[in-house]
């Protein structure tokens, strides 16, 4: 009788007969198999839909080519960057009116002003990050600039936000350093809309109100004391100025260091950085409302800016403003306060720490005393929002 293996001794016979249940060993053979196939689809699933999220975000941020090319042509008249691996970044709110929404708040005729514009100098070894206000009433030097129609303007004394209308972002990035002596390594710019949609994006900031406020031009009406402030409002509140305080923009930047502040806590105290069903709209928000400099105009790029500064301290993220007074030949202008300007200059140009100490004015804008050797006027991201 023909013999074939068998399990016991090796041999059995080959009419043996057996039971219909006998090939179930071979199908709990296939579920390693089965089960290998699937995790390996659900990862490739995965993969994909990472893979389509990081593209989609990538693909939201515009490149500020122009820009790149302006500063080229005068490279030779640039400051060096003085620290390793210290940056600076300019960050620019263009008060665009032209499209993206941002027609209702007003018509310009002219092409764009810089709204609100910070220096941010991000400390060597993520130590610490000072984000410096300049005004936008501020009286100094603009440089001739190419404008975008191929013209060329006068150099000219005038309001620091005229640079940006004179020559884009390249003329405001000279004139910063021409103003400070330092080098801008990147810059960003963000308009009306893409500042409502990325406080939307992390529920809203808590501000505290000292009295109420009810501005038609800002669009704005909100009461006194704690709230959150969602994207409208939020806008309507750093933007609003004569309806508030003293009607000076250099109280309004007190506002709009203290909203920063409060942002800064929001996304760290929330887990946005570390959830990503929270993180993905905050980054959808943020990149496609971003224009940036070639430096920084990928998911990746952007994402070592952020990791680099995650961790740093709140007490050791610090609001500004450029030490300024009254302009004296005109009151509604600034000019600087010295030695105090160039010693701030200074200090950010070497990498050195900024004290900043809160104070009564601080939060309304008050004037930098000259020749003063205290901690400039400020506020950090450590402070309470209703101290």
């Amino acid at each position: 009788m023909p013999l074939r293996p068998r399990a016991e001794d090796g041999w059995e016979d080959a009419d043996v007969t057996t039971d219909s249940s006998e090939p179930a060993p071979r199908r709990r053979r296939r579920w390693p198999r089965v089960l290998a196939l699937g995790v390996a689809m659900l990862v490739l699933s995965v993969a994909g839909v990472g893979w389509w999220f990081y593209e989609r975000l990538d693909g939201n941020i515009r490149t500020d080519t122009r820009t790149a090319d302006e500063l080229r042509k005068y490279e030779a008249e640039r400051p060096v960057s003085v620290v390793r691996d210290a940056q600076n970044i300019l960050l620019i709110g263009s008060d665009n009116r032209g499209g993206k929404g941002n027609g209702k708040y007003g018509r310009d005729t002219g092409t764009q002003r810089s709204d609100t514009t910070i220096l941010l100098h991000l400390q060597a070894g993520g130590k610490s990050a000072t984000a410096v206000s300049i005004p936008r009433d501020l009286m100094v030097d603009i440089p001739a600039c190419d404008q975008p129609d191929g013209k060329r303007t006068q150099a000219q004394f005038a309001q620091f936000n005229s640079a940006f209308e004179a020559g884009g972002a390249a003329c405001s990035i000279r004139t910063v350093e021409k103003l400070t002596g330092i080098r801008v390594d990147h810059h960003l710019i963000v308009d009306f809309s893409g500042f409502k949609r990325l406080v939307n994006a992390v529920g809203g900031v808590e501000m505290c109100l000292k009295e109420p406020v009810d501005d038609d031009d800002a669009h704005l009406k909100l009461p006194a004391g704690r709230q959150v402030l969602h994207g409208e409002q939020a806008l309507g509140y750093v933007r609003a100025r004569y309806s508030i305080g003293d009607g000076s923009d250099t109280e309004r930047i007190g506002r709009q260091q203290e909203f920063m502040g409060s942002l800064v806590k929001k996304v760290q105290s929330n887990g946005v950085l570390l959830n990503p069903a929270k993180l993905y709209p905050v980054l959808n928000a943020a990149t496609s409302s971003l224009t940036t400099d070639p430096g920084l105009d990928s998911l990746k790029d952007l994402y070592a800016l952020v990791r680099g500064v995650r961790d740093i301290p709140r007490e050791k993220i610090r609001f500004l403003t450029i030490p300024r007074q009254p302009y004296t030949y005109n009151k509604n202008r600034d000019e600087l306060v010295q030695p105090d300007a160039d010693r701030l200059f200074r200090q950010l140009r070497l990498d050195q720490p900024v004290p900043v100490a809160h104070t009564v004015t601080a939060s309304t804008g008050g004037d930098q005393k000259a020749g003063d050797l205290s901690p400039y006027q400020g506020t950090t991201a450590a402070r309470g929002i209703c101290e």
